[in-house]
């Protein structure tokens, strides 16, 4: 994506980066734009329209809520990838505070060759305000 503009009759392009958080609680405390997830089902729905476009960033949690984890996402990621037809994602960002899941994820995505980061503690993801 592109958004453009006419500067002294010259058109600027500035890229547009696609972001996706999936998270039951947090979101990006820097004010960057992103699409958020509340849930597994609604991460799926959201990744599914990235499908044949880039992903620049993908951002997971592992916990979301009380019955509900990253766990049918991540299985997604692995099913396209068995298949041959991987999404398009620049980098899988595990931010979860819960250790052995995020390890879990990380090395589950790794196996099928997504470029996955550990973003454990990260201070871009936050709590905002119980309105979020």
């Amino acid at each position: 994506m592109a958004k453009g503009w006419a500067k002294d009759g010259v058109v600027v392009t500035e890229k547009l980066t696609a972001v996706l958080l999936v998270d039951d609680l947090r979101s990006f405390v820097d004010g960057r734009v992103a699409q958020v997830a509340r849930t597994s089902g609604a991460g799926i729905e959201a990744l599914e329209r990235h499908r044949g476009a880039r992903l620049d960033e993908l951002w997971l949690d592992h916990d979301l809520g009380v019955d509900d984890t990253i766990w049918p996402v991540v299985e997604v990621l692995e099913r396209a990838a068995y298949e041959e037809r991987p999404f398009n994602i620049g980098v899988v960002y595990v931010h979860s505070a819960n250790p052995a899941g995020a390890e879990k994820i990380m090395q589950a995505l790794r196996r099928w060759g997504y470029n996955v980061r550990s973003a454990a503690g990260s201070r871009l993801v936050g709590y905002l305000s119980d309105a979020d």
